[in-house]
């Protein structure tokens, strides 16, 4: 065998390759061989951890200590992030749906030809199998990402766990959520911890592991799938999209839109830092703490 192994023939053109040495064979012959010598069309599969963070086991660990305490006690459990920003318009959606023909969609994905942007947070509950989507329609911003919170207790969370003054999120390290934005933390002690007098946990898993955030592949997969191949050109096609999203395992998803507008740039106040009740926990308090209500 040559040590050429850089070069990338296809089964025809090996089969070309075969021909010119004397060897007439096809193409489809050319890939039965290889599929017998265990050969196929592969792509490449992000499984290599590249962090060198010292505290990434402890905090899996940790995590799902967390889980487990709150689940016994049946507190609530939620896992946030923020999906990919859509452009509201007729842009190609990838993936590819049943139909007669190709919708033609625009040949380029300018903003500027764009009806708006569509900013999908989820609150997805792991225990429950239940989601949530606040599609926004401004900046993705700590602000955004706690008024979309409060909006899910207020509706979903406490009239399912209306006894309880806890609350345990499970949020990746970075984005409107990251363990160090300080408007993160005084957000969540206004809209959420004091307005209605809860107790917030916080669980932030490790720098570049998002992909084990429950929400990315129990909640936010499932509503790429049911969008896949469909240009999205209305707030209103989003929403019903995502409201209809369901899986065999019952996952059932609600979605509401918020118009307001959340200016970026923004920084606590110092009377917003001095109100800011956060409590670090002893294991590995740069990505674990608590928020106390200021209420009594």
């Amino acid at each position: 065998m040559s040590a050429l192994r850089w070069s990338r023939r296809t089964t025809e053109k090996t089969a070309t390759l075969l021909a010119a040495c004397g060897i007439a064979v096809s193409a489809n012959t050319v890939a039965r061989l290889l599929h017998e010598m265990n050969f196929s069309l592969r792509v490449n599969h992000k499984e290599l951890a590249t962090s060198s963070s010292t505290d990434r086991n402890l905090q899996f660990d940790y995590i799902a200590d967390l889980r487990e305490r709150f689940r016994r006690r049946c507190l609530p459990i939620i896992s946030v992030d923020t999906k990919k920003r859509e452009m509201i318009g007729n842009f190609k959606n990838s993936g590819t749906r049943w139909d007669r023909s190709a919708r033609l969609v625009n040949d380029h994905d300018f903003l500027s030809d764009a009806l708006g942007v569509a900013i999908p947070y989820g609150i997805y509950q792991p225990v429950d199998n239940r989601g949530s989507v606040i599609v926004g329609v401004s900046h993705d911003t700590s602000a955004f990402a706690a008024h979309a919170i409060a909006h899910w207790w207020q509706s979903e969370g406490f009239p399912q766990y209306s006894h309880s003054r806890q609350l345990l999120i499970l949020a990746d390290a970075g984005g409107s959520n990251s363990c160090r934005r300080r408007a993160w933390k005084t957000e969540l002690q206004t809209q959420l911890a004091d307005r209605f007098h809860l107790n917030v946990t916080v669980a932030h898993y490790p720098t570049g592991a998002s992909k084990w955030n429950p929400i990315e592949h129990r909640l936010f997969s499932e509503i790429s799938k049911n969008w896949a191949g469909e240009p999205l050109d209305s707030y209103q096609k989003i929403l019903n999209f995502i409201r209809t999203t369901s899986t065999t395992t019952g996952l059932a998803i609600s979605a509401y839109l918020d118009r307001r507008h959340y200016p970026t740039g923004t920084e606590p106040t110092p009377e917003e830092l001095r109100r800011l009740k956060l409590e670090p926990h002893d294991t590995l308090p740069k990505w674990n703490y608590t928020i106390r209500t200021s209420r009594r």
